[in-house]
This record gives C-alpha cells, sequence and structure tokens, in this order.
C-alpha cells in the first residue's frame, strides 16, 4: 500500500498528526474504523432531546447575546414548532455573528448538554436554509477516533479518499471457504459509509457481518502470530529429560501430606513433555493454594536428576523469595545448590552468584527478571520456570531461548496463579498448551467474604484486635488508587502508625514494596513463626505467602481492585484448618459496577468464575496486566465481546500455517505491523 502522503491534502504537518493514530499507509487508513455513528438524515423535534447524544435541529434565532462572565461568549436561542435550546460559543468571528442574526433560520448539528440556560449545543456545526433547502442525504456519519490537530470532517475526506483510490488494492488475506462471505473491500465500503437503512444496534454491538468479517481477521492474525512464535522456538531442539527415578521421590517423602489427583495428572503430562526433543511449553493455571509449586519442584527434579540446570523467574523479589526459601528447605536436603539472583544484588555477591551459575555449581536458580539480562549465563539449562507470566511482556520468555546451550533451547513451565478465562488462554497463551489444577489440597477452609462500608471501619477495627488478643492472625491490606510503591507504602506506614497507637498491646508487622529484601523477609518470618499477630501490608503480599495460621484479612479500598487481584489477596487466608473471613472495606457511594464486583467475591470462592467476571466487567488489559495486553494491540476485535469466533480463528490461522505460507507475513503486518517475527516455518 502506498504512504499516506499520496493522498491529495496530506502534507507533512498532517502525515505526523495521522502518524498518532498509528496510521502511515493507505490501507492503515481503510483500516481506521469509526469508533461512532451520527444520524444526520432526519430533523428532530426539541422536545424530543436526549443529553449526551448528537442531534440535527432546525429552527429560527429567536435572540443573540452576549452573556457577562469570565469568558466571553455568544448565546443564541434557536426554537422550532415544539420547544427551544441554546446555542453557547466561546469562538466568536464575523461570518458566526452573520449567520446567526435574529430571525435566521438555520440547521444545527452537535451534542445536547446542560447548561446556564438549561438544554444547549455548544459550537455546533451551523447551515443556513430557506423554504427549498433539501432534507440531508440519507447517510449515516462516520465518528472516527481522532487526535488534537485533526477535525472529523478531514478524516472523513481522507477516508472517502482512500477508499476510492485504494480499495481494489486490497488483498483477501483469509481464504473465502473460511469465511462470512463478505468481500473485505465491501466490509469497509459498509463500515465507513453505512446507508441509513444499518441496524444501528448491530453496528454498535460490533455483530454485523462486516464487522464480523474484520474482526475474524484479526483474530485470525493474532492466532497465526501466536503459532509462529511457538513454531519457531519448537523447531530448535530440546533436551530430552528422562523421568526422575530418585529425587523426585525423595521430595515427596519430606512433604506430609500426598499430591492430589489434579496434581499427579499434571505432573505426567509435564513429564511426557520434557520426554520429547521438542521444548515443552507448558501453562500450568491453578487456583490460590492448589500447589502448583509443587508440581513445579517435581518438574524440576526430572531435570536436575538428568543433569540440566532449572531456572525459576518470579516477578517480585517478595515472590522470588518465598520461591528461594522453598526450594531450598526441599532441595538442599536433597544435595542440590540453589543460588539466588535478584537486580538488587551488588558486588562480589553477584559476581559470586554469576560464577555459580556460570560454572553449574548453582543447579537451581531463584530470581527475578535479572535471569533475562544478557550478561548471565547458564553452563547447561534445561528447564525456565516462570511464575505469574502476566507480569513479564509477551515476549520476554524468549529471550530464555538463547540461555540454553548452542543449537538446544530450554523446556518452558509457565505458573499462574490468576485463573485466565478460556478465551484468554488462546488469546494471550496461544503458543503454550495449558494444564489445569482444579482441586484444592485437602484441609482447606473455604472463606467467608464480607463487604463493609469504609464509614465502619473502627468496628472492624476493634473486630480485629479482639481476634489478635485470642491467638489469631490478621492481614490488612492498604491500596490506593494511583499505581505507585512510594503512595501505596506512605498509605500502609501511616495505618501502622495509626494502629500501632490504638492497640499497643498487639505485635504488629509492616510489609511494604519499598523495604529492604532483608527486612521483608525478617518480618514475614516473625509472622509465620506466630511472633507477630497483625501484618499490615500493601499488595506485596498478594501471591506466594503461606501463613497457614492467618485466618483474616481485611482490604482497605477494596473497590479500587480487580477482581481477580481481590482473590488473589483472600486466597492469603484459608490455608489452614482455622474458619477463616476476609473483609472487603469500600468507600461510599459505590457504582453499579462496583457493587456487582464485591458481590462476586461475597457469593464465590472460584477463581475461574470470578476471572470470567471480571473480564467481562475490565477487559484484557485489567485482567492480564497491560504488558501482556499490549503486546496483543487488538484494533477491532474485543476478546470479551467476540470470543465465540477464537475457536474458528484458531482453526483457520492452523490452516494457513500448513497450506497457505504466503498469507502469514502480508497478515502480520496489517494487524500487527509492531510484533516481532519469526522464521515462518
Amino acid at each position: 500500500m502506498s504512504s499516506i502522503q499520496t493522498l491529495q491534502g496530506i502534507g507533512q504537518a498532517t502525515a505526523t498528526l495521522l502518524e498518532k493514530l498509528h496510521i502511515f499507509s493507505t490501507e492503515d487508513l481503510l483500516f481506521h474504523l469509526p469508533r461512532d455513528y451520527e444520524d444526520r438524515s432526519t430533523i428532530i423535534a426539541m422536545n424530543q432531546l436526549t443529553v449526551g447524544r448528537s442531534y440535527l435541529l432546525e429552527g429560527v434565532v429567536q435572540s443573540v447575546d452576549f452573556p457577562p462572565g469570565k469568558r466571553k461568549s455568544m448565546a443564541v436561542l434557536l426554537q422550532d414548532e415544539t420547544g427551544k435550546v441554546t446555542l453557547r460559543f466561546y469562538h466568536i468571528y464575523k461570518a458566526l455573528t452573520e449567520r446567526l442574526k435574529m430571525g435566521n433560520r438555520v440547521r444545527v448539528f452537535g451534542e445536547v448538554r446542560v447548561g446556564a440556560r438549561g438544554l444547549e449545543l455548544y459550537h455546533p456545526e451551523i447551515q443556513a436554509v430557506t423554504a427549498q433547502t433539501g432534507l440531508p442525504k440519507t447517510q449515516l456519519t462516520a465518528i472516527y477516533p481522532s487526535t488534537d490537530g485533526l477535525t472529523q470532517p478531514k478524516l472523513r475526506e481522507y477516508v472517502k479518499l482512500a477508499l476510492n483510490q485504494h480499495s481494489d488494492d486490497l488483498a483477501e488475506l483469509i481464504p473465502s471457504k473460511f469465511h462470512n462471505g463478505y468481500v473485505l473491500k465491501d466490509a469497509l465500503l459498509y463500515l465507513h459509509e453505512p446507508p441509513i437503512s444499518a441496524n444501528m444496534q448491530q453496528l454498535a454491538q460490533a455483530t454485523h457481518p462486516a464487522q464480523q468479517r474484520l474482526i475474524f481477521e484479526e483474530l485470525v492474525a493474532h492466532q497465526v502470530s501466536l503459532l509462529t512464535r511457538r513454531a519457531y522456538i519448537r523447531q530448535i531442539q530440546a533436551p530430552i529429560i528422562q523421568s526422575s527415578q530418585t529425587l523426585g521421590q525423595q521430595l515427596l517423602a519430606q512433604l506430609p501430606f500426598k499430591l492430589t489427583q489434579a496434581q499427579q495428572r499434571v505432573s505426567k503430562e509435564i513429564a511426557h513433555d520434557l520426554q520429547q526433543n521438542k521444548a515443552m511449553l507448558r501453562l500450568v493455571q491453578g487456583d490460590v493454594g492448589a500447589g502448583k509449586t509443587l508440581v513445579a519442584a517435581l518438574a524440576a527434579c526430572h531435570v536436575l536428576e538428568s543433569g540440566w540446570q532449572v531456572a525459576l523467574m518470579a516477578p517480585t523479589e517478595i515472590l522470588a523469595e518465598q520461591h528461594f526459601l522453598n526450594f531450598s528447605r526441599w532441595f538442599e536436603a536433597l544435595g542440590i545448590s540453589v543460588a539466588w539472583l535478584s537486580g538488587k544484588q551488588k558486588g562480589k555477591a553477584r559476581a559470586q552468584a554469576e560464577q555459580e551459575i556460570a560454572t553449574g555449581t548453582a543447579q537451581l536458580v531463584v530470581g527475578t527478571h535479572a535471569l533475562f539480562q544478557e550478561n548471565i549465563r547458564f553452563l547447561k539449562l534445561g528447564l525456565v520456570i516462570i511464575d505469574e507470566q502476566h507480569r513479564f511482556g509477551v515476549d520476554q520468555r524468549l529471550a530464555l531461548r538463547n540461555k540454553g546451550e548452542q543449537g538446544s533451547t530450554p523446556h518452558q513451565l509457565v505458573m499462574t496463579a490468576t485463573p485466565i478465562p478460556r478465551t484468554l488462554a488462546m488469546s494471550a497463551y496461544g503458543d503454550l498448551d495449558t494444564s489445569i489444577i482444579d482441586e484444592l489440597p485437602p484441609g482447606r477452609t473455604p472463606i467467608q467474604t464480607v463487604t463493609i462500608p469504609l464509614e465502619r471501619r473502627n468496628q472492624v477495627l476493634e473486630r480485629i484486635a479482639n481476634n489478635c488478643r485470642e491467638g489469631k492472625q490478621a492481614y490488612w491490606v492498604c491500596t490506593l488508587v494511583e499505581q505507585s510503591e512510594t503512595l501505596d507504602a506512605q498509605a500502609a506506614e501511616a495505618t501502622y502508625s495509626e494502629i500501632k497507637t490504638q492497640f499497643p498491646e498487639l505485635n504488629i508487622g509492616l510489609v511494604h514494596g519499598k523495604m529492604k529484601a532483608a527486612e521483608k523477609q525478617s518480618v514475614m518470618h516473625a509472622f509465620k513463626q506466630n511472633q507477630l499477630q497483625l501484618l499490615i501490608a500493601t499488595t506485596v503480599i498478594e501471591v506466594g505467602v503461606d501463613v497457614p495460621n492467618a485466618s483474616i484479612m481485611v482490604i482497605e479500598n477494596a473497590e479500587r481492585l480487580g477482581l481477580s487481584q481481590l482473590h488473589q489477596l483472600r486466597g492469603r487466608v484459608g490455608r489452614g484448618a482455622l474458619a477463616s473471613f476476609c473483609a472487603l472495606l469500600y468507600k461510599t457511594p459505590l457504582s453499579q459496577n462496583g457493587y456487582e464486583r464485591l458481590a462476586i467475591l461475597r457469593e464465590s470462592n472460584d477463581g475461574f468464575v470470578i476471572a470470567e467476571k471480571d473480564l467481562e466487567l475490565r477487559g484484557p488489559g485489567e485482567l492480564l496486566g497491560t504488558k501482556q495486553t499490549g503486546d496483543m494491540g487488538f484494533r477491532v476485535a474485543r476478546l470479551e465481546r467476540d470470543d465465540h469466533l477464537l475457536a474458528q480463528a484458531h482453526y483457520v490461522a492452523e490452516q494457513i500455517l500448513a497450506h497457505y505460507p504466503q498469507l502469514i507475513e502480508p497478515l502480520l503486518k496489517r494487524w500487527l505491523p509492531e510484533a516481532p517475527r519469526y522464521a515462518y516455518i
């Protein structure tokens, strides 16, 4: 497709503005679809207006005045046979005042608002009319996503030029037997210039066949991207790992409990993957407390016993530290050396860790994203375990491919405690096989969840203090609107001081993201040993912290967190035999959406039910994190709305890889121009 500047009227300045909308070529302009439509075909009576909607009105100017105020404005009273509205202008010029003289008949188009004089239109479009002026054209008018400096009329003009000059150049990239029969050119023409007979409800819900044709193509392109990534990794050989004969049994013998059926099933799937000479690419999902870490440890046993190294990476220091403690406790007793690597390590400690990894002295390495760094060299890396994958960018996992031996890639096991709806798993993790641990270990108690307005915070505090005096342990989680570790830390410190002053007899601890790792670890250890009764914390305790005696969780400003994050936090209690409670404190007034969300947590302890609802209410960006979904970059598709098309899109993507490889590159170029490119198999 041609450069955008080949279109008449688009010079360098306009091209720069269009680039802000990711429009670089005429094809990009054709795929820049309307976000809404306006009906300018019917003149609406002034007694039929609804605030927030845009209308075409016709009437006679009754008065023009310039009200006093800080900002100069012009107020024009327009009236028809049924009612009147005020037209408000802040940018006043001679041609405008000429057009709006008293007695003139005009047509105006704009959004109805509530102003100082009742219903008002701010800076509407104006057309002088006479008795002979015909009715407007019978067509809906497209409203496009825009940016400062680009008006809607200009955008419509550029799209029309592109349609007239380049719509015939569009390649059909989905074989016709796989889509709904809509020719791409016709679909785009319909969506940019729909007839007045178009079903507005269909267009608003994106269920019109023309929209579905484009949505489907975009979903196919994303599935092609995921499958080419998978093929790219799997073309490189991975070590063949035989099942552990001794280490696994020794590990299980240390534990005071048996594996659940679900853990056994998933462990077998992993063992089977490891015996292949192609890289394992497996996602293990499990609700809070389902025992994913133990499944990962058993996977490590196979690899370590075969003489290969294992790397375990977690997104935060506190979670990585928790894994380090668990794996050290399990493996050092079996004669396996466990090393620690984090971004905060400096000097001799860092140099020593790097040397142990490079020489193979460190057989199992636990750390943060520092493991990705280019200067980290493994002697013989056979397995990479990534916890909470959604905290990393989609393609960061590929960086670990280079950590294997020459010509070999490590196996990859990805774990998440955020239950991911099937829809999202197919889209975000389509390059991975999926296992689900859908059974909790015996002895876990269901958590009773209550919602309480913040006005009753002092009563909750009193109840918590009484429970702590009786020997129970509790978490008090502080959250803020701003995603700021510093502000969250300040809120936690203020709460800590307040509760310490109010209840001096309680042993209280404080944990937040700004503390040094050793400090956090020391406080967590004291809490685990029951030396502290109450732990004030930020959401750093969301994952991985396991204190079976803690049975009460209070989350302040719960309405500010996503359902899945609230479910994660709640999962820190209910890990032992004690009856467990979670109190969600919310600020009133709460929106209808807010009530719905908190009610779901009251009613369900099932992470998958909660995740489905979270996806429906907030979308994938919130559920998975912006890095994961940012790489998806959907233009017309919406996962929560279009999930019914995913299975077919996945099938068509497989067919394209197998039988139409020439379509891969143009599909990705059209829909994912910034995505990494892989060798196409």
